[in-house]
């Protein structure tokens, strides 16, 4: 997507209000490890449930930036997640913008392959739970993505009321 487009500075975080992540993403490119600027991101791009047309346009660049670090920070699988369950769980949500739709798609290609990739190679229990809802949204199972982010322990409470003990 090119960063240069003028649409960016309209667009909306979690927040509902107007929020340009190129800044972030631009320093993210530059300090990928930064955790400051990974903490931004979150609280922008994600409120409670409630994502932005700003959040959709942030995924490509974020996948981009990710694709040239092995193992791909957690929370690049963990924003990308929450805000794809956001977006399909949520009907307050907007629809992702006609412009950013097909880099949006593409860069869930992309974190497809890169979620299989560091899971063949990571023991990073938050790699694994949010490269784990990846591949889980990617065929479209839902209801799986949505378990796998749960904590530990809210697992463990679904299974004992389902299995009991």
């Amino acid at each position: 997507m090119d960063l240069k487009d003028e649409r960016w500075s309209d667009l909306r975080g979690g927040y509902k209000v107007v929020y340009d992540p190129r800044p972030a993403l631009r320093a993210l490119a530059l300090r990928y490890d930064d955790k400051s600027l990974w903490d931004q991101l979150w609280e922008e791009l994600h409120h409670q449930g409630d994502v932005g047309d700003a959040s959709y346009a942030a995924i490509p660049e974020i996948v981009r930036i990710s694709a040239e670090h092995v193992p791909a920070n957690w929370a690049t699988y963990g924003l990308a997640a929450v805000i794809e369950e956001a977006r399909r769980t949520n009907e307050r949500n907007p629809p992702i913008p006609d412009w950013v739709e097909p880099h949006y798609r593409s860069a869930w290609q992309t974190l497809f392959h890169l979620a299989l990739r560091d899971l063949a190679n990571t023991t990073d229990e938050a790699t694994v739970i949010f490269a784990l809802a990846i591949v889980a949204f990617h065929h479209g199972q839902v209801s799986l993505a949505r378990m796998t982010m749960c904590t530990d322990d809210e697992r463990e409470e679904m299974l004992t009321q389902y299995f009991g003990r």
